[in-house]
């Protein structure tokens, strides 16, 4: 996540802001990302963790640091059972506040 990007948003007066785990040039995935940024965005914005998040866990973790909302594609679509896997992240989240 670039400090420009997290600038611009800030002053463009987002009210919703994303850190993305995924670096969009290599494709890696930094799980680490959100909780390194999160103290750089605005307060009053909804903070959004998202890519990378596959486990319970995961979830966990973003939430602790901070984050209001989480984003989850990949690990649902490759749930055998999606239903049960969004409960577990729900419970996550719930839990973790």
């Amino acid at each position: 996540v670039c400090s420009s990007d997290l600038r611009r948003a800030a002053a463009a007066g987002a009210e919703v802001i994303g850190v993305n785990a995924r670096n969009l040039a290599s494709l890696d995935v930094d799980t680490d990302t959100f909780a390194r940024v999160v103290s750089h965005l605005p307060a009053s914005a909804v903070k959004v963790a998202e890519s990378g998040l596959r486990t319970p866990e995961d979830v966990t973790a973003a939430v602790r640091a901070g984050a209001d909302a989480v984003l989850i594609g990949q690990a649902l679509v490759q749930a055998a059972d999606p239903a049960a896997a969004i409960t577990l992240m729900k419970e996550a989240a719930r839990d973790a506040r």
